[in-house]
């Protein structure tokens, strides 16, 4: 609490006085991340709080239980990808670039400990090439991170492709006495909650499925924060004009 200035207190104080746990949330986070002001105040607006640790994953079941919370922790959905200027017509590939071109933001999104290893990471397996979207290590959880971007609608194979593309890691990557197992971050446009729960059942590898969002987060509700013409022409006809 001490190591956050107090211009970040005197923020959060009059931003959240009837919700003390947001407040204790970023306090923490600005804690353990180094924020400065600026980037504390960039993800209140995109509401961290509602998003952090909220992606679809089976890591109680795959993972030990000393690591489970805290991978969970490191989840979000949706994933705000607005930072990319991404906008019209685009590929996954354009995407994973534009992700790369702003590495510096996309490390903060993803959140604590994340380093970057490669893009499309060549991985020989058997007599075949597969080249892995990104490749990350998590510092925190000692371990790599297989993330898998889709621009579409989430579909049952994918869970199959990621869960490779872990056990693979596992196999070539991963050193025991060092390296905790692999966990797969599967990130789409879209998913179908009960779709994506069954294939997150099917699946024996540690795997979360999320959303991203291209846009700027904004409020759900706006309204009310500008008058309307009508609001001000009711306005109007209660004064007395002098």
């Amino acid at each position: 609490m001490f190591s956050v200035p107090w211009g970040h207190h005197r923020y959060l104080i009059d931003k959240f006085l009837d919700s003390p746990q947001k407040a204790l949330f970023f306090v923490r986070q600005t804690v353990e991340n180094g924020w400065s002001r600026d980037v504390m105040l960039n993800f209140i607006s995109t509401d961290l709080y509602e998003r952090q640790g909220k992606a679809l994953t089976n890591f109680k079941r795959t993972l030990h239980d000393e690591t489970s919370d805290l991978a969970q922790e490191l989840t979000k959905d949706p994933y705000n990808f607005a930072f990319t200027g991404v906008t019209g017509k685009y590929n996954e590939r354009l995407l994973t670039e534009s992700l790369l071109n702003n590495i510096t933001n996309f490390l903060i999104e993803l959140g604590t400990g994340f380093a970057y290893v490669g893009k499309e990471y060549r991985i020989q397996v058997g007599e075949r090439e597969n080249f892995i979207d990104l490749l990350f290590y998590n510092l925190n959880l000692s371990c790599y991170v297989v993330i898998e971007v889709k621009i579409g609608k989430f579909e049952f194979a994918d869970i199959g492709q990621l869960g490779g593309y872990v056990v693979a890691c596992n196999h070539i990557l991963r050193r025991e006495g060092r390296d905790n197992p692999t966990i797969g971050l599967l990130i789409c446009k879209e998913k179908d909650r009960v779709q994506a729960q069954y294939a997150l059942e099917s699946s024996s590898q540690p795997i979360s499925i999320s959303e991203f969002d291209l846009e700027k987060f904004y409020p759900e509700k706006v309204e009310g924060t500008i008058p309307t013409i009508e609001e001000i022409e009711s306005k109007l006809k209660n004064i007395d004009l002098v």
